[in-house]
């Protein structure tokens, strides 16, 4: 049994190995983890880099509000005397925050849901695709700005990413669910499965032991190309005036300076490039990891 362990490993050692080296050769997912790590550096040193604490109003009380792009203010500056450069700096933090945060909340039910109606039959199986189906037609977006309004005392206190991110997860997981149970479906009747359960294995150590570490690939890239949506969910919710108006966002700060575009160009612009550049990171990066994990593929 230690033998057939032993092979296991470097078997599943050696896969990753052959799909490192797919991902090296494409040179857009290469290009989309740079911009992911790029932005994960920045949410890390937010605290360091940014010139100006969040949300200060400094510049109005020097004189330099509503001022285009210079050196001391790189991205410009708001007509309410906010630092642009500062601001997005701050939201790269709590942007990223979201997108992962809720990805990680949807993978998880998606896993746990996914998985118990692909590996089980009959009842409970159906009762958890109709949930999932349930879930998948409801407006995510719709339910973020109810609840918004709802626990507006939430927001006003500073949770409302908190609370974005809580939808977010709640409502994200049945596509997450869905893919799941067709992979459940599709290794669930392999021969090493058939193996565990003639050992007697339970079927909580074959689906969470067995099956799922070998849909995790799947999962994986499901889960990049989640971020990027959670991202952008995020900012049109503060772009549209429901977010949390006491934590630098991209998309606050897009809101705040939609209303004078035409003079002051800078305030949406740059917030708004900072969006492009993430997402398209991720979906790069995704993208990336679907080609190198492709089982399908050859060397």
């Amino acid at each position: 049994m230690s033998r057939e362990k032993n092979e296991e490993r470097r078997r599943s050692a050696s896969q990753w190995a052959v799909a490192w080296r797919r991902f090296k050769r494409n040179k857009a997912g290469l290009a989309g983890l740079v911009i992911v790590l790029f932005f994960a550096f920045i949410a890390l040193t937010s605290g360091f880099i940014a010139p100006y604490p969040v949300r200060s109003y400094e510049a109005l009380y020097t004189g330099e509000s509503g001022q285009p792009p210079s050196w001391k203010h790189p991205f410009g500056t708001e007509l309410s005397g906010i630092d642009v450069f500062s601001e997005v700096i701050h939201g790269t933090r709590n942007d990223l925050y979201v997108g992962v945060a809720a990805t990680l909340i949807a993978t998880g039910i998606g896993i746990l849901i996914g998985g118990l109606a692909g590996y089980f039959k009959g009842l409970t199986a159906d009762t958890l695709l109709g949930l999932t189906q349930i879930f998948l037609s409801l407006p995510t977006l719709l339910f973020i700005l109810l609840f918004a309004r709802v626990f507006s005392v939430l927001v006003y206190q500073g949770f409302g990413l908190s609370l974005i991110v809580i939808i977010l997860g709640v409502f994200g997981w049945p596509s997450i669910a869905l893919v799941v149970r067709g992979e459940i479906l599709r290794v669930r009747e392999l021969e090493f499965v058939e193996a565990e359960r003639a050992l007697g294995a339970g079927s909580a150590r074959i689906l969470f032991r067995h099956i799922v570490p070998n849909i995790l690939t799947t999962v994986i890239v499901i889960a990049t190309l989640s971020v990027a949506g959670n991202i952008l969910t995020e900012v049109v919710v503060s772009f549209l005036g429901f977010g949390d108006a006491n934590t630098s966002t991209w998309g606050l700060v897009i809101h705040e300076g939609a209303t004078y575009v035409a003079t002051h160009w800078w305030v949406p612009f740059f917030p708004g490039l900072a969006v492009v550049v993430s997402v398209l990171g991720f979906n790069l990066l995704g993208d990336g990891l679907s080609d190198a994990l492709n089982p399908r593929l050859r060397e």
